[in-house]
C-alpha cells in the first residue's frame, strides 16, 4: 500500500489529508500527518480571539478528532531526504526516527519574518499562533488591571500604549480589534479614559492594506483615526530595548506591548532540511499542478501547497509571478492537491491550480469592516457582516462553525467577557506560595567524648599502703672488668 506523508498541519496540510479521507478508496493508500501541535488554527480568527471576541479554543481544528482514517503523529519532520524517500522525525520527548514515504506533501506553512533589529526578538510578539493572540489579550486586560492602580505619569502611559508593526491585513485586523477591546474596557475602570489609551500603527510604505485600492486604504485610515489611531507611515522600526519603541523619525514611544506583523517567510526548519529545490525566497519550487519542481522538470513523488510553496499564479496577479501567501489559497490549493495526488496513484493525468481571487475582507472591530472585490468595495457595517458570514462559512466542520457563532450569538446579548487569565504562565503560582514544606533536618551534634571514670579515694589510699609494704628491689651486681 502506497504511503503517503504529509509534513505540517496547518491549512494546506489539514485540508489535504481531509480531502484525502474522501477521495482514497479503502486500503488504496496509507495517510500520516506530522505536526509540532495537535491542532490547525484557523489564523484569520486570531485578531477577534486577542479581543476577546471567540474563545480561543474555538479557532482551533483538533487532527485526531477530525482526520479518523489519517494517522497523526505529534512531532517535528527535521529532515527531508528525497533521494532516499524518507524524512526523519523528531518527538519533543523520545529519539528520533526515520519514516519511509512513497509521496510525500510538504505543507508546513510560514513564521513571523523579522528583522536584526535590537530588542525585536525579545520584546515583541507576533500573530500566528493561538498562544499568541491569547497572550495578547491577557496582556491587554492585566496591564489595564496595573494601571488602575496607578497615578496619571509614564508608568501608566507605558502600560496603555500598544505598539503594532505591519500594516498589511493582519496588523491592521488586530490593530483594530485590540482598540475596539480597549475602548470596551473603560466602563469597567472608572479611573481611566479614552485619552489615556495610546494605539500606535508603524508601517514601512505609504500606504496600508495594499491588497485593497488606494481609496479603500484611505477610508481605514480615516476609520482608525476617528478612533484615536496614531499611524506612523513611511516610517521604521529601528529598536525595542527597554519598554521603548524607537522609530526611524526619531520619536521614542514607550511601552509595553508590541505586535509584530510586518511579514512572513517559509517555515525554515522544513524547507532548510530539505533535499527538494528551493527558490531565493526559501519556498519550495512548485508546479501549477502542485507537484514540486519546474514547468520542465517534475520531482516524482513530491507535492508542497500553501504559504511554503510558491506555487505560480496563472491568473497574473500574483507577487512576483507567484500565488500570495494567505489563507484563501492555502485552502484551495490543498483541496486540488488532495484529487491530483489521488489521481497520480490511478495514473490519471493532474489538473493545474488556477483560482481567481473572490477579493479580500477584513474586520475592523465590532460592526465595522471592509471588503473589496475588483472594483466592487463595501465599508462599514454590511463589510463586518461579510468578513464574519466567509470566514465563519470557512471554517472547518459544523461542529466548529456552530462554536464560533455561539460565540458571536453569546457576545451579542452578553458583551465580551473581559477576564485575564495571565496567571495561566505560572499556574502553580498560589500552590507554591501556600505549599507547605517540610521542615529542615536539626543540625547533628558530634558525640562528646567519654568521661573519665570517677576515682575512689578508698581505692587510692589502699594502693598507696600496698606500695610501702613492697619489698623494695636490689641493683643488680656489676660484672667484673679486671684483666
Amino acid at each position: 500500500m502506497p504511503k503517503i506523508l504529509i509534513v505540517g498541519g496547518g491549512y494546506a496540510g489539514f485540508y489535504t489529508a481531509w480531502k484525502l479521507e474522501k477521495h482514497l478508496r479503502k486500503g488504496e493508500a496509507e495517510v500520516t500527518i506530522v505536526d509540532p501541535l495537535p491542532y490547525m488554527t484557523y489564523q484569520p480568527f486570531l485578531p477577534e480571539v486577542a479581543a476577546g471576541e471567540i474563545e480561543a479554543r474555538h479557532v482551533i481544528v483538533g487532527l485526531r478528532r477530525h482526520l479518523k482514517k489519517t494517522k497523526v503523529v505529534t512531532a517535528k519532520v527535521t529532515n527531508i531526504d528525497h533521494a532516499n524517500r524518507t524524512a526523519t522525525i523528531t518527538p519533543e520527548v523520545g529519539e528520533p526516527w526515520q519514516e519511509s514515504y512513497d509521496q510525500i506533501v510538504v505543507t508546513a506553512g510560514a513564521v513571523s519574518r523579522t528583522f536584526p533589529i535590537p530588542g525585536i526578538a525579545d520584546n515583541a510578539i507576533g500573530l500566528k499562533t493561538i498562544e499568541e493572540a491569547v497572550a495578547i489579550r491577557d496582556r491587554i486586560l492585566t496591564n489595564f488591571d496595573r494601571a488602575a492602580n496607578l497615578p496619571a505619569g509614564p508608568e501608566r502611559d507605558r502600560l496603555l500604549t500598544v505598539v503594532v508593526v505591519g500594516g498589511g491585513f493582519a496588523g491592521i485586523e488586530v490593530f483594530a480589534e485590540t482598540r475596539a477591546l480597549a475602548s470596551s474596557l473603560l466602563k469597567d475602570y472608572p479611573q481611566l479614559r479614552f485619552e489615556d489609551t495610546h494605539f500606535h500603527l508603524v508601517e514601512a510604505m505609504g500606504r496600508i492594506m495594499p491588497e485593497v485600492s488606494l481609496q479603500t486604504s484611505e477610508w481605514v485610515l480615516k476609520s482608525l483615526a476617528k478612533r484615536g489611531a496614531n499611524v506612523h507611515l513611511d516610517t521604521q522600526l529601528t529598536g525595542a530595548v527597554d519598554g521603548n519603541v524607537e522609530l526611524s523619525t526619531g520619536e521614542v514611544i514607550p511601552t509595553d506591548l508590541i505586535i509584530w506583523t510586518a511579514g512572513v517567510m517559509a517555515n525554515p526548519t522544513v524547507v532548510r532540511g530539505s533535499d527538494l529545490p528551493a527558490e531565493e525566497r526559501g519556498r519550495i519550487r512548485t508546479r501549477a499542478d502542485l507537484r514540486v519542481g519546474t514547468a520542465d522538470e517534475v520531482v516524482e513523488g513530491a507535492w508542497a501547497a500553501g504559504d511554503v510553496s510558491a506555487v505560480p499564479d496563472l491568473t497574473g496577479k500574483g507577487v512576483g509571478g507567484y500565488c500570495v501567501p494567505n489563507a484563501q489559497h492555502a485552502v484551495r490549493q490543498a483541496k486540488l492537491l488532495a484529487k491530483n495526488l489521488v489521481a497520480v496513484l490511478r495514473d490519471e493525468v493532474p489538473r493545474e491550480y488556477i483560482h481567481h481571487n473572490m477579493g479580500a475582507v477584513a474586520g475592523l472591530g465590532l460592526y465595522n469592516g471592509v471588503f473589496q472585490s475588483g472594483n466592487l468595495a463595501l465599508k462599514g457595517f454590511i463589510a463586518w457582516c461579510a468578513h464574519r458570514g466567509y470566514h465563519g462559512l470557512a471554517m472547518p466542520s459544523w461542529e466548529r462553525k456552530w462554536r464560533v457563532i455561539g460565540d458571536w450569538w453569546h457576545n451579542f446579548w452578553l458583551t465580551r467577557d473581559n477576564v485575564s487569565l495571565q496567571t495561566v504562565q505560572n499556574p502553580r503560582y498560589v500552590f507554591e506560595e501556600f505549599a507547605a514544606r517540610p521542615r529542615p533536618a536539626a543540625p547533628v551534634e558530634a558525640p562528646a567524648a567519654p568521661a573519665a571514670p570517677a576515682i575512689d579515694p578508698k581505692s587510692v589510699e589502699t594502693e598507696k599502703a600496698a606500695v610501702k609494704k613492697a619489698p623494695a628491689k636490689k641493683a643488680p651486681a656489676k660484672a667484673s672488668t679486671e684483666a
